[in-house]
């Protein structure tokens, strides 16, 4: 079985970009319902993701006591308390697994770096109930 069964593909990803500000990502954040979002260079590469954490000791750290304050810092500024990797499109799903028991989605880049999607642990649960236990479905 391919990962790409279970990939929503980045057209239907929420994500940050690499150059937004605090605010904006917030406002992405917020808007998308997740709290945690991949963050994209210009290019369409995958450079890490963003939490809901992440922003709250962010805003802690630099000292912003006024959600106006979070326009003039990027999220280039924030530190990440946990680095995700990404696993390339053509890891196995066997791989994909140990990834995913991990956290909540799994970026999928290409061979070059680029971000196509996300694999998340639900989309693999859901498929292993139906096929497994097709009654509780």
């Amino acid at each position: 079985m391919n990962i790409l069964f279970f990939l929503t593909p980045k057209a239907m990803c929420a994500y940050v970009d690499a150059d937004d500000t605090i605010r904006e990502a917030m406002g992405r954040m917020e808007a998308s319902g997740f709290t945690a979002l991949p963050i994209l260079d210009r290019a369409g590469g995958y450079c890490g993701v963003l939490t809901e954490g992440d922003l709250l000791w962010a805003v802690k750290r630099l000292c912003v006591m006024d959600l106006r304050q979070t326009e003039q810092h990027g999220i280039s500024e924030i530190q990440p308390r946990r680095k995700i990797q990404p696993v390339r499109v053509d890891t196995r799903v066997e791989d994909l697994l140990s990834v995913a028991a991990e956290q909540n989605f799994v970026p999928v880049v290409d061979d070059k770096g680029a971000f196509i999607g996300i694999v998340t642990r639900s989309s693999i649960l859901k498929y292993f109930q139906e096929r497994f236990f097709p009654e509780q479905a």
